[in-house]
């Protein structure tokens, strides 16, 4: 039976910061000269981004008694262990909101879930947030745990089809997957381009989805089918490593060229006749890599708006991201049973993750 997404939840830290106020900090670190500042206003406001939000209200200029990462004007450089314990403190309470979201809307009791799947690469605990949503949800004791990390803003798409084998394997199985991502805990004050660019894009957020057997009772959408593709270029320009203060993002202006040039190839191979395709559903890793794949794959202006709505509200939020787009499609009453999506993401490597969606109505 094929395994389908039958409600999705999403969470949001409390601290919402617009991305001019974000761009203005950024450009007045000490010794950022203009050329740097030049650069960061172009990144920023480029970036089709209106707000974020942080699990670090200083980066708002609110008073908090968490990690100092503000001093007036200036960001502070914390070490790699104190933001790490930050995301201890704080990733596993927008765990459990996303999960809790998604599981009051799928229909079924928290004593249903029967596997747990995890997603972050933005920090690192053990027993980790799959212990924590067992206890803090008050899951079964007896609950199967995987948790997947360091796979980047692609990670959605492979926790999904690992849900999808456990349904597969056993019709039985309600699988619940979550992601959260905490990226503001590793900015970097630095003027290199690389860094500048993704100062200028990420965020943070949290995303889950109860996948289960297809049920006429409950509508959803189809995990019809997944594939993943590495590219020949990009191991070097989309990389993410731990550094000494904080995580170590390498975003080069090849990612979009990679993306663009190869992505017609890459989707007629893993999704097939992309003409076939109702509505899509493309990681937003930045406005210039959905302006390279629209034109890339010919399409229209409105095919990637959901991806750019979610980026406008909220940013890249690695992992999570994709999650978000899935809730407005599923959301939206203009997507009627049948229509075919195709999700699509990118992650370090450069790797293509790409799945293969049908919306289900519920059937009176």
């Amino acid at each position: 039976m094929t395994a389908r997404i039958v409600s999705i939840g999403t969470a949001l830290p409390e601290t919402r910061v617009t991305q001019s106020a974000l761009r203005d900090l950024f450009a007045a670190q000490p010794g950022f000269d203009r050329k740097a500042q030049r650069l960061v206003g172009a990144a920023f406001d480029a970036a089709a981004i209106d707000t974020r939000h942080v699990v670090l209200p200083q980066l708002a200029g609110a008073a908090d008694d968490g990690l100092a990462v503000r001093d007036g004007d200036t960001l502070l450089m914390p070490p790699t262990g104190a933001r790490n314990d930050e995301y201890r403190r704080t990733a596993p309470g927008l765990f459990a909101a996303a999960s809790r979201a998604a599981i009051e809307g799928s229909g079924y009791d928290t004593e249903a879930v029967t596997h747990v799947v995890t997603v972050s690469c933005t920090g690192m605990f053990a027993p980790g947030p799959d212990y924590h949503l067992v206890r803090d949800l008050g899951l079964m004791p007896t609950v199967e745990r995987y948790h997947l990390g360091f796979i980047g803003c692609a990670a959605a798409i492979p926790a999904l089809r690992l849900a999808a084998r456990i349904v597969g394997d056993d019709p039985a199985a309600i699988v619940l997957v979550a992601c959260t991502e905490l990226c503001s805990l590793h900015w970097q004050t630095s003027s290199h381009p690389d860094q500048i660019v993704a100062a200028s894009v990420f965020a943070d957020g949290a995303g889950a989805a109860i996948v289960a057997s297809g049920d006429p009772s409950r509508g959803g959408l189809d995990l019809d089918g997944f594939a993943t593709h590495v590219t020949d270029e990009g191991e070097k320009d989309m990389a993410w490593t731990v550094g000494d203060s904080g995580f170590e993002m390498t975003l080069t202006p090849e990612v979009p060229r990679i993306i663009g040039r190869e992505i017609s190839a890459i989707a007629a191979g893993v999704l097939g006749n992309t003409a076939s395709v109702d509505a899509w559903a493309v990681h937003p890793g930045g406005r210039s890599i959905l302006d390279r794949v629209e034109s890339a794959l010919g399409l229209d202006a409105a095919a990637l708006a959901p991806s750019r709505e979610v980026l406008r509200a909220h940013g890249n939020m690695s992992s999570a991201t994709l999650l978000f787009i899935l809730r407005d499609l599923l959301a939206d009453t203009a997507r009627v049973e049948g229509d075919r999506v195709a999700a699509l993401a990118f992650g370090p490597g450069l790797t293509v993750e790409a799945a293969h969606l049908t919306v289900r109505r519920v059937t009176p």
